[in-house]
């Protein structure tokens, strides 16, 4: 599936991927700043990492730019983190709360994505005004394509 479906009544965003890579190959595309700044984005938008420290109560430091040169600066604090499993992160300006989802699957790796912002008008502006929903779906594009590349 490739479309996102969305919740206004729950303020949440939510997408379902399955990816040709074993688990270990989609976790390492998570968890490791080496491999997450090839894919992290919006189609167009470049990624650098400050810091990551990929454990419960870390803080993931980042920083996106745009096509147009502007940059947003992004900050992020681990909650929980289970080792192929689940990682879920606190995201701060805008705020929600994000869960992804790792289950091995006969044909890869099923990736189960959750945004969740903090009030309904939050996520009205997110995704009416920044499209955070094509950017959802344009960055399980990416993970998909550098993961190809990487096998």
């Amino acid at each position: 599936m490739n479309t996102v479906n969305h919740d206004l009544a729950g303020r949440t965003l939510h997408i379902t991927k399955t990816l040709d890579a074993t688990p270990e190959m989609v976790w390492t595309a998570w968890s490791k700043p080496e491999h997450l700044v090839h894919w992290w984005g919006p189609e167009g938008f470049t990624c650098t990492i400050q810091s990551m420290d990929f454990n419960p109560g870390g803080e993931w430091l980042l920083t996106l730019q745009g096509p147009d040169g502007k940059r947003y600066p992004n900050k992020s604090i681990f909650r929980e983190i289970i080792p192929l499993q689940q990682i879920s992160f606190r995201h701060y300006n805008p705020a929600y709360m994000a869960t992804v989802l790792f289950q091995p699957e006969a044909q890869g790796t099923r990736i189960d994505w959750t945004v969740a912002f903090e009030t309904a008008a939050l996520f009205d502006t997110i995704v009416k005004t920044f499209k955070a929903d094509e950017g959802l779906v344009q960055n399980i594009h990416k993970l998909e394509r550098y993961l190809e590349r990487s096998r």
